[in-house]
C-alpha cells in the first residue's frame, strides 16, 4: 500500500515522501496516528499544491534575506568598552548585544542567526557572520573602542 507522509517519522519517512508499506502498518499505525495518508489522486494533487506553495514561500524568504544582507553588510556597529592595563577589555560583546544593536537600526534578526564561536573581547574591528538563510550569509563589522 502506498502512503504519503504528512509528518516526519524518524526512520520511516519525511513529510512529502511517498513510500510503499505493508497494509497493516499503514492502516493501524501510520494513518491512524496521523503520520501518513493513503496515496490517491486527491492526496497527490494536495501534495503538489503544498510543494508549489512551499517553493514560492522559500523564494520570497530568499529575496528578503538578500535585501537584508545588503543592509547588514553596510553596517558598522560600535561598542564602547571599559579597558584596563594594556588595553585589556573588561567583559565582552555577545551575540545578544549585536542583535540588540541591529534592532536599534530596524534590522530584525534572531540571536541564533549570529555565528560566533566566542564573545568578542579585544579592541578593534571584528567581522561577525549572520546566517540569514541557508547559503546567504551577511557580515557585520563590530568595532570595539575605549
Amino acid at each position: 500500500m502506498e502512503v504519503i507522509f504528512i509528518k516526519d517519522l524518524r526512520g520511516q519517512g519525511k513529510k512529502g515522501d511517498i513510500k510503499d508499506v505493508k497494509n497493516g502498518y499503514a492502516e493501524n499505525y501510520l494513518i491512524k496516528n496521523g503520520y501518513a495518508v493513503l496515496k490517491t489522486k486527491d492526496s497527490l494533487r494536495q501534495l503538489e499544491k503544498e510543494n508549489k506553495e512551499k517553493k514560492a514561500k522559500d523564494l520570497e524568504e530568499q529575496e528578503k534575506a538578500k535585501e537584508l544582507k545588503k543592509l547588514i553588510d553596510k553596517e558598522v556597529l560600535e561598542f564602547q568598552v571599559k579597558t584596563g592595563v594594556g588595553d585589556k577589555v573588561f567583559g565582552s560583546v555577545s551575540a545578544k548585544q549585536i542583535k540588540d544593536e541591529l534592532g536599534k537600526k530596524d534590522i530584525k534578526i534572531e540571536k541564533n542567526m549570529i555565528k560566533m564561536d566566542n564573545s568578542i573581547s579585544s579592541l578593534g574591528f571584528h567581522n561577525v557572520e549572520i546566517e540569514l538563510y541557508p547559503k546567504i550569509v551577511a557580515t557585520v563589522k563590530v568595532h570595539l573602542i575605549k
